[in-house]
């Protein structure tokens, strides 16, 4: 919905995030996830955490990657999911609410991260299957692709003044450069050298440093499995253009007065939504083009759309605390009360993202998008920085990382709340913003937030004493193949010692009922017997970086029939993506 709806009044160049997407992902595949494996670790943090020994760092990025999932994330999806129940069925938004938070906090608190996949998967074969249709009927509808590029440019809504006001011309045509992705870098909305490096900027931290989709990473059986992953979903995001951006752009041609509105009052009696109603350009064709059968199953797929990113979050938020924040608090807790203690969080999350409604439904959708972008410009930047150095950088130092990281994020934070604060520019209001906090593009401003924080690290890191590169293989990519030395090997392995001491043996007696059933529901199972305590274990494993808790990583190894397989089609995925911007360039 927001793809579409941008695209009704920006064009195709809105489409160039997704097409940014395929280059990422390859890097995902091929770099950052073999690093992430061999590691050993379960979160983004923990990884901060083996790099640079510090505590500090890692609980300061899960804290802000709980920021952001709470406030950024989980708001857009209620935000659109609002939207399109309130126009498409009719029902009460909160009820509607309320019904899918539980079902998806149900089969998340219960079947965990498998659970996740499995809905995952056939949610996203609804979602392409619908897309295609709707797609297909949109084009027929307007008379086919040139139709769309003979129409688009002089499509306006009938009513344009109201009063003694008249809008502007820019706030009801379309841009001249809609169908080009590379635009003006002074007067383009968005500019080819943001389109360039402001996108990959954030793509860098969307896709290669990004919990919710980085754990899906460590998931898979092989490092073929990852890339081949990776490279099924870059191909699926080159199709967005096709059928998520240019039906926006047919829905303005189609419904001018209804996608394309800019009287407030007109705007308020379509959408409820004085600022604009651009956002319903993709439910408009679902209520309007499909038939009946066609439609409701367009309407499952926008429903599992929104039900398959909510589990995400939550399971990610979920391993972020217990992971990162809740071992910091009882280092000695057992893996039965992580597990607890995972499940339990989830369903406080989807209490306050209940509770969290109300507050999102007063809140203008135009404005809600714009909130998004200015989070994101503001606070990923130095989460991408750290990434980047820590994997390719030997030289950086904890106290660079850190301090590096906390001064991004305070210029940031100032940014974001003053987007926040003078709100969205709206042709039907007069422009308040100072020039140097909206006359700045985002990308721009993701691009400067970026080198600053870059910058600072390596400079506190040059003047600072450098990691022992004993303690860095298998962390950083010029050492990814040598056996390391962990900074924390032996505090972890006392740890693993106390928290053996403090687990039962067993089951003593046996459980009622009522306990077996709560020990399902957590998904826990009686022990068969007491562990082999770790007495004998070799401190010399420990301090090769072996896990302490016997856990399993995926197998780096690759066969190579399916290495030569993905690494063809990871090459055909980055030609293909290079010719469609060439193409709309």
């Amino acid at each position: 919905m927001g793809l579409a709806g941008t695209a009704v009044t920006s064009g195709i160049a809105i489409g160039a995030f997704e097409w940014n997407a395929p280059f990422m992902l390859c890097v995902l595949g091929w770099i950052f996830s073999p690093i992430y494996i061999k590691a050993g670790v379960v979160t983004m943090p923990e990884y901060l955490k083996k790099r640079f020994g510090s505590n500090r760092i890692q609980f300061l990025l899960a804290l802000l990657y709980l920021f952001l999932y709470v406030f950024n994330d989980i708001s857009l999806e209620i935000c659109t999911g609002a939207m399109f129940m309130r126009m498409a069925l009719g029902l009460d938004v909160y009820l509607a609410a309320i019904v899918l938070l539980t079902i998806t906090g149900i089969y998340t608190i219960t079947g965990g991260f498998a659970a996740v996949v499995y809905t995952n998967t056939l949610h996203a074969g609804i979602t392409v299957l619908g897309s295609v249709l709707l797609t297909g009927f949109a084009f027929k509808e307007v008379g086919g692709y040139q139709e769309l590029l003979n129409n688009f440019l002089n499509t306006k809504p009938s009513i344009i003044h109201e009063g003694n006001w008249t809008a502007k011309p820019e706030c009801y045509l379309p841009r001249l450069d809609s169908f080009h992705i590379f635009r003006d870098p002074i007067t383009g909305d968005l500019p080819w050298p943001g389109i360039i490096f402001g996108i990959s900027v954030i793509s860098l931290y969307y896709w290669c440093s990004n919990q919710i989709l980085i754990q899906m990473c460590l998931a898979g059986k092989t490092l073929s499995h990852v890339k081949g992953g990776c490279v099924l979903c870059g191909y699926l995001k080159l199709l967005l253009m096709f059928v998520v951006v240019m039906p926006g752009m047919i829905s303005r041609i189609l419904y001018p007065e209804k996608v394309a509105c800019v009287v407030p009052s007109e705007c308020e009696k379509h959408c409820g939504i004085p600022a604009g109603c651009s956002p319903m350009a993709y439910p408009v064709l679902v209520v309007e083009l499909l038939p009946s059968g066609i439609q409701g199953l367009m309407l499952s797929a926008l429903l599992a759309s929104l039900m398959s990113s909510l589990p995400s979050i939550f399971n990610s938020a979920s391993a972020l605390f217990t992971m990162d924040i809740y071992t910091r608090m009882r280092p000695m807790a057992t893996e039965k009360e992580l597990m607890v203690t995972g499940r339990f969080f989830v369903i406080i999350l989807t209490v306050v993202t209940i509770f969290w409604i109300p507050v999102i439904e007063t809140t203008h959708s135009e404005q809600l998008f714009v909130n998004m972008q200015a989070v994101m410009s503001s606070l990923v930047p130095p989460i991408a920085a750290i990434f980047l150095l820590a994997m390719f950088c030997r030289r950086v130092t904890e106290q660079g990382a850190f301090w590096g990281l906390t001064g991004g994020l305070l210029i940031g934070f100032i940014r974001m709340v003053s987007t926040i604060v003078y709100g969205p520019q709206r042709c039907s209001a007069n422009n308040k913003c100072p020039p140097i906090i909206c006359d700045i593009p985002f990308l721009y401003f993701a691009i400067f937030l970026f080198v600053v924080s870059l910058l600072t690290m390596l400079a506190i890191s040059v003047f600072t004493d450098p990691i022992p590169d004993k303690h860095l293989p298998g962390l950083c990519w010029s050492l990814r193949k040598q056996e390391r030395v962990d900074l924390d090997a032996e505090v972890e392995w006392k740890r693993s010692r106390l928290t053996f001491q403090a687990q039962p043996d067993g089951f003593i007696k046996s459980q009622s009922c009522l306990w077996e059933v709560c020990s399902v529901f957590c998904g826990l199972e009686p022990s068969p017997g007491p562990k082999v305590a770790p007495e004998k274990e070799p401190m010399e494993e420990m301090e090769h970086g072996a896990t302490p808790e016997g856990t399993e990583h995926s197998d780096t190894a690759e066969s190579s029939c399916w290495r030569n397989a993905v690494n063809t089609c990871g090459i055909l995925l980055i030609l293909t993506t290079v010719l469609c911007h060439i193409f709309y360039h």
